[in-house]
């Protein structure tokens, strides 16, 4: 049985329908772990759209494991069909990220990066968590925008955590959230100081090796957003 073929314009849909396209024919072949799919030749010409295309979508079903790519042999299952669909069901169906799923999921990955951090940092990681710092204040002080430089004071934290996998989640979710949240300035002396103070209380719990204390001031610099957060859930329920 054959894929039946469509045509299709190569636009920002056009990964979702082959990656569907690849389910279907996975679930009407019945294929399991270790079958063969079709190859990139066949899928192109079956969809009628390009090599790029199809290399994006088997790119994203490597990434979550469903498929391995033999070179000079060819593409095959990695998993189960019925996780296959189920997964692939998943990110169809995912709707776009918004705000709160965004903060909340930083606000976990925080708690963890730093308490990992206080615990495993060594000297060089502290050295690099106090230039971000230094960075940041000289940039407050200004009275300018300090996003970028507090950006980066918290991937020196996540850095610092030894932990890959916070570190990249991090790099994905802080520009998200800055392009979408307008930050309050401060506007007095006293304001500046307060938020400088916050992010030196926790750069000293890390330097002093105190996870627990480390956690209690991250959730302190945070306490603006993790309101927020409460108070758009209580609305929403």
């Amino acid at each position: 049985m054959k894929i039946k073929p469509v045509r299709i314009k190569d636009n920002t849909e056009v990964l979702n329908l082959i990656v569907s396209k690849i389910r279907d024919f996975i679930n009407l072949r019945r294929l399991d772990v270790g079958d063969k799919l079709p190859s990139e030749r066949v899928l192109c010409e079956t969809l009628n759209v390009s090599r790029r295309s199809v290399n994006d979508a088997i790119d994203k079903l490597e990434y979550y494991g469903l498929v391995k790519s033999v070179p000079q042999t060819g593409l095959f299952m990695n998993t189960g069909r019925v996780a296959f669909s189920g997964v692939i069901d998943g990110i169809l169906n995912s709707g776009k990220e918004d705000f709160i799923s965004l903060a909340e999921s930083r606000l976990m990955l925080e708690e963890k990066s730093v308490f990992f951090a206080a615990s495993r940092r060594t000297d060089e990681d502290l050295k690099e968590i106090k230039a971000a710092l230094t960075r940041y204040k000289d940039k407050i002080l200004s009275r300018k925008n300090a996003l970028e430089e507090d950006l980066l004071f918290h991937l020196a934290i996540a850095k610092a955590s030894k932990n890959v996998t916070i570190y990249n989640m991090m790099l994905q979710i802080i520009p998200k959230l800055i392009s979408v949240f307008v930050k309050t300035r401060v506007k007095d002396e006293e304001g500046f100081n307060y938020e400088i103070n916050k992010h030196e209380a926790i750069f000293q719990a890390i330097k002093n090796r105190d996870p627990e204390e480390a956690i209690k001031r991250m959730e302190f610099h945070f306490e603006l957003l993790i309101e927020y957060c409460n108070d758009f859930k209580q609305r929403t329920v």
